[in-house]
């Protein structure tokens, strides 16, 4: 068994109805789009372990769309697959991605019985009202019976999704949904603030509001800078009183409870994305998957490996993908900080230098010590890290280390 590790992502593009501010690949489909699919993802997933006999696999996540809506079935075949094609670490973390009403008792215990042992639900607000301005299919009563039968059908480590600066939010009824939530006492709590994406409705409806916020005019509808910081400052304090640790900017867990599928993200650890238009980083070249369904399903039947050709690079590819890109030195330290710098602890000194060869002084000792002296960066232990000033203004001190 190889030394290295790997962590996969399979993405599900499905959903019963799109949201309005969603630009995530997704759609709904009827049952034999999902079978059809579903035997594609196979056929990659067998394709690739065939490929990675050198890795063991240490987190896996299910994502989408929302994987869920599929019958059972599907999935646990999925996930059988992967122990069939990988090598799955005994504790593996591995989480599917759920919205509320789409599942029943049957599925939740297909999901333990099948080792999936870890649940992210997707409730952004505990206000019926402002469920229905995202067009959330579901109430808050749904996701309460959701959450009481994955609790008891054996769930142990259950994440909630929250969403701030929504339209016509307050921090006073962004406060409410918190509060909900913290009742419950989830391990984990993912607080994200909207964004309003082009091609999406929410941009039709409230770009000008983008606009004003972009040139530090008062929005209408979306909540001001000043509001939502407020959101944030609410919701880091409210977290802490109640045993959560931000070990993220956007992300609150109980001790051990902290998702390792995404401190694998952002420490720029080797994963696989399968499915349609994933995302992979393979020992420093980034892949995309082709995010047009009909090609997908047709590609899968004669998988095969091939050449990427970038300009003067030629990497090794497969017919599934729609780009590969080798990350140059410079990129890989670009992205090594302002993903590791995301984290509370931040980075490591030793870590640097053992990824790149040199101190890390020896590439960035202005821009630490200009971000020190502004109160945004601290060292402690041999770690480099942002300070809550420095996580409050984290866009302007990570850009700092884009060369």
């Amino acid at each position: 068994m190889g030394e290295k590790t790997m962590e996969l992502y399979l993405h599900i593009p499905f959903c019963m109805k799109k949201c309005e501010y969603c630009d995530f690949l997704s759609f709904p489909a009827n049952e034999s789009t999902q079978q059809v699919y579903v035997e594609a993802l196979l056929r990659e997933i067998a394709y690739y372990g065939k490929k990675c006999k050198a890795y063991r696999v240490s987190t896996v996540y299910i994502g989408g769309g929302t994987p869920t809506w599929l019958g059972e079935e599907l999935i646990v075949s999925v996930v059988e697959a992967l122990y069939q094609a990988f090598s799955v670490d005994l504790d593996a973390e591995i989480t599917i991605e759920c919205n509320p009403g789409t599942v029943s008792e049957r599925k939740l215990r297909a999901y333990r019985n099948v080792g999936i042992n870890r649940l992210s639900i997707g409730l952004q607000s505990a206000l019926d009202g402002e469920l229905r301005l995202l067009g959330r299919v579901h109430t808050f009563d749904q996701f309460l019976q959701t959450y009481d039968l994955a609790r008891r059908c054996g769930f142990e480590n259950i994440n909630v999704d929250l969403m701030s600066a929504l339209p016509e939010q307050t921090a006073e009824r962004f406060e409410q949904s918190l509060q909900q939530v913290l009742r419950l006492k989830p391990e984990h709590l993912s607080v994200y603030s909207l964004m309003i994406e082009k091609g999406t409705p929410f941009y039709d409806i409230y770009k000008f509001d983008v606009v004003k916020l972009q040139a530090g005019l008062r929005p209408v509808s979306l909540p001001s800078e000043d509001e939502e910081y407020r959101m944030m400052k609410l919701a880091e304090r409210l977290l802490a009183d109640a045993g959560y640790r931000q070990y993220e900017i956007s992300n609150y867990a109980r001790p051990g409870f902290a998702c390792r599928h995404n401190i694998g993200y952002w420490e720029r650890a080797n994963y696989l994305g399968m499915g349609l238009g994933a995302s992979s980083l393979m020992e420093n070249i980034r892949y995309a998957n082709i995010s047009d369904m009909d090609r997908y399903i047709r590609e899968s039947t004669k998988m095969r490996e091939g050449i990427w050709q970038n300009e003067e690079d030629e990497l090794p590819a497969t017919n599934m993908h729609a780009s590969a890109e080798r990350l140059g030195r410079k990129a890989q330290i670009e992205e090594f900080m302002f993903l590791g710098l995301r984290l509370t602890d931040g980075i490591t000194r030793e870590r640097f230098a053992r990824s790149f060869g040199v101190e890390i002084e020896a590439i960035y000792e202005d821009v630490l010590r200009k971000l020190e002296g502004d109160g945004l960066l601290a060292k402690r232990a041999g770690h480099i890290f942002l300070t809550e000033r420095g996580r409050d203004l984290s866009n302007y001190a990570l850009a700092r280390f884009l060369f």
